[in-house]
């Protein structure tokens, strides 16, 4: 399970790799008992591989451990919503004017522009999938101590702040630390798994040296007077096809306009509303 220290990083649907995390599901549309199971397990590798590539590197998820510090109000990023900073040292708690109203901020503790009282909260990598577990000096904390806003807020619900510092020369398991242990990505649609199935399927079959739909660049057949011709599968995959119906119907239906990953849209001068929960 990979482990990100401080959260600077921002892992993608697929935990930062280069490739799906795991594998995924497989419904066969063969029979595959008399393959070799480790001809099979390959199959199934290689079938997410594509699929996930095909698919615009979006689906799958992966679980992380971050070793996060609570956000900070004095990080830069406060002052470009609040103004510039005040002169000389800091010392918490500090005076701030928000919205026309004075707040003590402490460490940890930034107020929002809803709210009017601080809230304890970390920033983490974006998009949040799911929380899977939060450990303070080794401790799991309950899953109602917390919520995730805007898919990377991790709030304190249950009236504590987030600690202060996290001691990252130890393991999340001793005190002094604290870590958040998150999925990151997107969850497989219905049909992912017979699309798997029936690539795999083929990939084994090659693999074992038998007859499969993914002729090797054979695009016609004559035998007994009979002529075949198969399309191009050199151009089937350039056009993100591979001539089965389940899997082309999978990559058409989640991926239509072929796109390499998925598009994404920012705007700077629009306002930030927090989507509490999500």
């Amino acid at each position: 399970m990979p482990v990100i220290n401080n959260i600077v990083s921002t892992p993608n649907g697929t935990g930062g790799t280069t490739g799906p995390c795991d594998d995924w599901p497989v419904t066969w549309t063969c029979d595959v008992d008399t393959l070799n199971p480790a001809v099979t397990g390959a199959a199934v590798s290689m079938a997410t591989a594509a699929l996930w590539s095909l698919t615009g590197m979006r689906f799958g998820t992966c679980e992380i451990t971050l070793r996060p510090c609570a956000r900070s109000c004095d990080d830069g990023r406060f002052y470009d919503d609040f103004g510039p900073p005040w002169e000389g040292g800091r010392s918490y708690p500090q005076p701030a004017l928000i919205g026309g109203l004075w707040f003590n901020l402490t460490c940890g503790s930034c107020g929002g522009g809803c709210s009017c009282s601080t809230v304890s909260e970390v920033l983490l990598p974006a998009p949040v999938h799911t929380i899977v577990e939060v450990l303070i000096d080794g401790t799991p904390m309950a899953s109602g101590a917390y919520r995730v806003d805007n898919h990377r807020l991790l709030v304190r619900t249950d009236g504590g702040i987030w600690p202060r510092c996290n001691d990252l020369s130890k393991d999340d398991t001793e005190e002094g630390t604290w870590s958040v242990t998150a999925t990151y990505g997107e969850a497989l649609p219905d049909g992912a798994s017979l699309a798997v199935g029936q690539l795999a399927c083929e990939i084994a079959k090659a693999a074992a040296g038998g007859d499969c739909k993914l002729p090797a660049g054979l695009q016609q057949l004559v035998r007994q007077g009979v002529t075949i011709s198969y399309p191009d599968v050199g151009e089937l995959f350039k056009q993100g096809r591979t001539g089965l119906y389940l899997v082309d119907l999978f990559v058409s239906t989640w991926n239509p306009h072929g796109l390499r990953q998925r598009s994404r849209v920012y705007s700077v001068d629009r306002p930030t509303v927090r989507r509490a929960g999500t």
